[in-house]
């Protein structure tokens, strides 16, 4: 692992950490030098392990986000093996496995499901994770969203009004985080060719390429795509960004 030191000394928790994209956050930034615990409601020991082979320091825990003395304990054990926590990258969600439909088919128990997931464990995060951070009168936070905010994108309602919801709770939380020093910043990705995204049949041909299409940068975007802008929004050349989402899709949405 190359230690090019970015995020020397930093400690972060990466939720949604045991596969795809959010074990591809979590290697980025033990690479740039963070003590990183990654979390997941599956079994994170793997990604954990490729980073102290790698030479980095990972905890591996078990962990429901919508479950909040379980998010409590996960940063008190974060904070007892590290001594700290520094960066929170809230990547823990549902989208891979959802089946594209139309609202009506929808039934509500998805839709509080995704809701759940997807709002109430990004904000049982942030709850958890800031008095660590208020102590220390700094932190990142980084929300993920999605490029399907600022499009409209249709057959996965409960989806994107699920992000919306992060674009409007990261602009709130950075506003009632500042005086603590605590930035809280919305990355946003397009379709980007994960694990999961992979694995489900509703992500195959015309549907991706006219996501293709609609691109500046006209190719399939992959997780390693989206480590430059991560790491930015984690380390001190942001120190003066709170509030912003900065969508990574090749320019397929422009705003």
């Amino acid at each position: 692992m190359k230690q090019e030191g970015r995020l020397q000394g930093r400690v972060a928790i990466v939720t949604g950490a045991a596969q795809g994209i959010g074990a591809h956050y979590a290697q980025a930034l033990a690479a740039q030098g963070a003590a990183v615990c990654v979390s997941d409601l599956l079994d994170a020991a793997a990604t954990a392990a490729a980073i102290t082979g790698a030479g980095g320091q990972a905890l591996a825990l078990r962990t429901d986000v919508t479950d909040a003395a379980a998010v409590r304990d996960m940063v008190a054990a974060t904070v007892e093996r590290f001594g700290a926590v520094d960066i929170l990258i809230n990547n823990a969600a549902l989208f891979g496995n959802l089946a594209l439909k139309r609202f009506e088919d929808i039934d509500s128990a998805e839709w509080d499901k995704v809701m759940a997931v997807n709002v109430r464990g990004v904000f049982e995060c942030v709850k958890a994770v800031a008095p660590a951070m208020r102590r220390r009168k700094y932190g990142k936070i980084i929300n993920i969203a999605s490029g399907t905010v600022f499009k409209g994108t249709p057959m996965m309602l409960h989806y994107v009004t699920s992000k919306g919801a992060i674009v409007a709770m990261t602009r709130c939380l950075a506003r009632e985080l500042g005086d603590d020093g605590i930035r809280v910043n919305t990355l946003a990705p397009g379709l980007t060719m994960s694990d999961n995204v992979l694995a489900n049949p509703a992500w195959k041909g015309a549907v991706v390429q006219n996501n293709i299409a609609s691109r500046a940068i006209k190719r399939e975007a992959t997780p390693d795509d989206l480590l430059g802008t991560l790491i930015y929004l984690c380390s001190a050349d942001s120190d003066f960004v709170t509030g912003q989402v900065i969508v990574v899709d090749g320019g397929s949405v422009m705003h």
